[in-house]
């Protein structure tokens, strides 16, 4: 198949479709669903950027009763269930839309926009006005609704009077389709307004709740959030996480479907390194790719074959969890982290049921978040998905999520630097006591998190973390005499400088011998001498040399 167009940013499945824009078939997810369509509510949670919103669009062209969607899915799996099809295509109303965005600094912003949500809804279904089905008060709240006017009463019980409205119109119970439905309790927990949001919602939530007009509802988020706390009521009530398997095929790319796209876009000799950065996710009993990554990196292969792979994923969400975890000074993770760095593996129970306002409130509550919202997935125990007493073993899935924990690291344990007392660090530097020196660096070295298995990038990152944002100038990997100096720092006012080269070995013995070498490279180099030519008065030479977490600072004077 030659010059495919990838449809990077696009969840409208009838526009993907009309255009003939590149779509992996997902639309054995209808007949899934339908299987057991008696259940009254699906929640479908899964972490950002794995195809919710798609497939939820793709569910209302199926079913919406307004629109004619033969075209669309002709060709597609689904349609070769034509007593399926006859049944269920565009048959009944349609209640879609989205929660994802839904926030404000204050509640009063956000609850505004909620309502706005509503309203839009409502135009939509415009021509409700004149059903000869609603009576002259249903009319004047649909209108005050529509033109936001409405009081918080009818915006809470907004889609629940909809849906008696349009099933009394059509004659038919009506499909509800709502996505992202967690967003809005994430954005208000972290901006402080969690318990007034989760009051808004519950009363949102109504139209769930005993409701005959409903056909049966299909919610997607990220996370299951407590039954009681939202859908409290709701009887008949099924929930698919990421460790089920009845849907995972659905959300997200498998295999087979990977290389298919590759093949199909002549990029089979890519396998290897999509495989690596953005495969890795285990949902239920199968692997799975993160779509938005497969589908932006192939979008740039296409225009571009050098191009190299990247963090899109990261581009999507604030990794707020992460730092959550990094900031929790109660909680003895920094092992754990390690280890997952490393490429390891973890054991840690897993609770799928939790609330925003609880997430922060134990250990396991914020690694299950890491694992229900992608950060984190599993790993089979001995072929079982979950191991002894709720026991899961996790790790990181793939290069991307890894390179995000990295950067959370180094940004985290910069910021920590820059707001602790570094004074007496910075005596020590200028006095070039290495003794000191030495105690001091080994001490904050102990305490902070390796995310490159103590390689020497790690460990010139950690330095220049260590000195930035002090009131002097650091200048990391600078071009410096005949060479590269590691780390240069500068005191302007009092015309002073220490440059700093680092090394690193694999043995305690060594780090004597490293740390001479690397005073001799300073000299050999000329890298102090350049500083002392731009008019700095006194220039210190240190070699450091580190081993694990442990470090030996020499001091280069005469």
């Amino acid at each position: 198949m030659e010059g495919i167009k990838i449809p990077v940013g696009r969840s409208g499945f009838a526009d993907i479709r009309r255009n003939g824009y590149y779509y992996v078939d997902k639309s054995r997810l209808i007949e899934e669903l339908l299987k057991t369509d008696a259940t009254q509510v699906t929640l479908i949670t899964r972490p950002r950027r794995f195809g919710k919103t798609l497939g939820m669009n793709m569910l209302s062209e199926f079913f919406d009763v307004r629109k004619d969607s033969r075209a669309v899915f002709a060709q597609l799996s689904i349609a070769e269930n034509r007593e399926l099809c006859g049944k269920w295509m565009n048959q009944y109303p349609v209640i879609f839309l989205t929660l994802r965005g839904i926030d404000g600094l204050e509640f009063e912003g956000a609850y505004a926009k909620l309502a706005a949500v509503i309203s839009e809804i409502y135009k939509e279904h415009f021509y409700l006005m004149k059903s000869e089905k609603l009576n002259a008060l249903d009319q004047e709240m649909f209108y005050r609704v529509a033109s936001k006017k409405a009081s918080r009463e009818e915006v809470e019980n907004g889609l629940t009077k909809l849906s008696k409205m349009l099933a009394a119109h059509y004659g038919k119970p009506v499909i509800l389709l709502m996505d992202e439905y967690d967003v809005p309790l994430a954005k208000a927990s972290d901006k402080g307004y969690y318990r007034e949001m989760l009051d808004a919602m519950k009363g949102i939530m109504q139209v769930v709740k005993d409701n005959d007009a409903l056909k049966f509802a299909v919610i997607t988020g990220c996370l299951r959030i407590a039954k009681e706390s939202i859908f409290t009521g709701t009887n008949n009530f099924v929930s698919d996480t990421i460790s089920r398997t009845r849907l995972d095929e659905f959300f997200g790319f498998t295999q087979p479907e990977v290389d298919q796209i590759l093949q199909d876009a002549g990029l089979t000799d890519h396998g290897a390194e999509i495989r690596e950065w953005y495969d890795g996710y285990r949902f239920g009993e199968f692997d799975i790719y993160c779509p938005w990554d497969v589908m932006n990196h192939v979008n740039r292969l296409i225009l571009d074959p050098s191009s190299k792979p990247e963090d899109f994923w990261a581009n999507t969400s604030d990794n707020a969890v992460i730092r959550s975890f990094l900031n929790k000074t109660d909680f003895d993770v920094q092992e754990k982290f390690e280890m997952l760095l490393a490429g390891g593996e973890i054991k840690t129970p897993i609770a799928e049921d939790i609330t925003y306002d609880i997430m922060e409130s134990s250990e396991e509550n914020l690694w299950s978040l890491l694992y229900l919202t992608g950060y984190l997935t599993r790993v089979p125990v001995n072929g079982k998905e979950e191991g002894p007493k709720g026991q899961f073993l996790l790790k990181i899935p793939n290069v991307e999520v890894r390179n995000i924990f990295r950067k959370s690291v180094k940004a985290w344990f910069t910021e920590k630097s820059a707001a602790s007392d570094r004074q007496g660090l910075f005596d020590a530097l200028w006095n070039e006591d290495e003794e000191k020196l030495t105690e001091l660096i080994s001490d904050l070295l102990f305490d902070t998190i390796s995310y490159y298995d103590y390689r020497e990038s790690f460990y010139h990152a950690f330095l220049a973390g260590l000195f930035s944002n002090s009131g002097y100038q650091v200048e990391s990997n600078y071009e410096n005499g005949l060479g590269r100096s590691d780390i240069v720092i500068k005191d302007r006012k009092n015309r002073r400088a220490v440059v700093i080269e680092a090394k690193w070995t694999d043995s305690g013995e060594a780090m004597e011998k490293e740390c001479g070498d690397a005073l001799r490279q300073i000299e050999a180099q000329q890298y102090a001498k350049k500083v002392e030519r731009t008019g700095y008065k006194k220039v210190g030479r240190l070699g450091i040399a580190f081993w694990k977490k442990q470090c030996l600072v020499k001091s280069g004077r005469a």
